[in-house]
Order: C-alpha cells, then structure tokens, then sequence
C-alpha cells in the first residue's frame, strides 16, 4: 500500500473511533482551543508529545524544530510563543530536549557546512563554553550533559523575550520548564523550572 494512503486510512478509521467513543469530541475542538502549556521540542519522530505526556487533541500548543532552540532570529518560535501566552494564556512552556537528539551531536561532531550548520551554531557554542568539563566524558556521556545544557540554555533564552518579560511583569506568568526525555526507558527527566520569581524546586 502507498505510504502515504496508509496514513489517510489510518486518519479515517482513528476519526471514526473517536466519534463512536465521543460524539461532540470533534465539535469542541472546533469551537476553540485553549491549552495550558506550550511544547517546544526537537523535530525528531521519536518524541511524540501527546504520546508521552499522554495528552489529547487541545491540550498542547506545539513548535518543534531540530535541537528544540529558542533563537532570537527565528520568527517562527517567537511568534509561536507570543501568540501562546498572549492569544492563548498558557500558563506553562516546556522545552523538551531528548537524549540521543542528532542535532546535538552534529554540534559536537560540526555539521557541514551549509543551513543545518548555520542553525546548531548555537548548540555548537554552548559546547565550547563547557568543553573543558565535557571532553572529560565518555563520548556518550558528553552527548547526553549536551542536551541537557542546552535545553536548559533554551529555558533561560525563553526567560529574556520580550514575550516572557512582559508576561511576567502583566499576568505573573507562565511557567517555564527543561525537561529531558529518555528514549531508552520513554521516561522525562525534569531539569529547571523558572518562574516570575525564579528558580523552583524540581518535581
């Protein structure tokens, strides 16, 4: 069967079951959307986010892009994010990086040259600002203290938006999160939370 067709019948029969299950499911979320939290995670097919935080249709506002990065020259993610928590009200951001995620360790290995390089030049930074700590790691071990430095380093560029600044200050809101999850074991690993008043405890 094409590939592509599989998907469409997979839509039709997965749209049939949740009528029969729910009749007005589909007429809810065609009145609106009103999510509590914003996901913000790599591209990677792997990381499924309603699977893994077992969520439904309407309760995450989604932006994903290779090495889940906040950058300050992608429109995109910022008008993702100014829309969520202005439009929207969420009341969290999440910012879920994933062991194993192949951009970080293009960053480590240097992507060739080109957009893919261009754009994990960030993550490329962040390694050379703690490379004396990293390269005393097994390569594995490196790649993983990567990820999990850069999510937090994308929590802490969300914190200095314009966006978050104002929410703070208006709505004393949201919420900002780095988690981490694991591939091996589909668990996620919480790493910081910031708040209008700062740093919380870890869950």
């Amino acid at each position: 069967m094409n590939p592509a067709r599989r998907l469409l019948l997979a839509n039709k029969s997965w749209a049939q079951e949740r009528r029969a299950i729910d009749p007005e499911f589909f007429a809810r979320l065609a009145s609106g959307q009103q999510p509590e939290f914003l996901w913000i995670s790599c591209s990677d097919s792997r990381v499924p986010e309603t699977q893994l935080t077992v969520t439904d249709a309407g309760e995450l506002f989604v932006h994903r892009n290779v090495a889940n990065l906040v950058r300050a020259d992608d429109r995109n993610v910022l008008c993702v994010l100014q829309y969520a928590i202005e439009a929207l009200k969420v009341r969290h951001v999440i910012v879920c990086g994933h062991y194993g995620c192949g951009g970080v360790k293009a960053a480590i290995n240097g992507a060739p040259p080109g957009r893919l390089s261009e754009w994990l030049d960030p993550v490329a930074q962040i390694y050379e600002q703690h490379r004396a700590q990293l390269d005393l790691l097994s390569e594995e071990e490196r790649w993983a203290k990567l990820v999990e430095l850069n999510t937090v380093a994308q929590v802490h560029r969300l914190a200095q938006t314009d966006v978050i600044e104002n929410a703070w200050a208006k709505y004393n809101y949201p919420y900002l999160h780095a988690w981490v999850y694991s591939l091996p074991d589909g668990l996620i690993q919480p790493l910081l939370t910031l708040s209008p008043s700062g740093p919380q405890k870890l869950l």
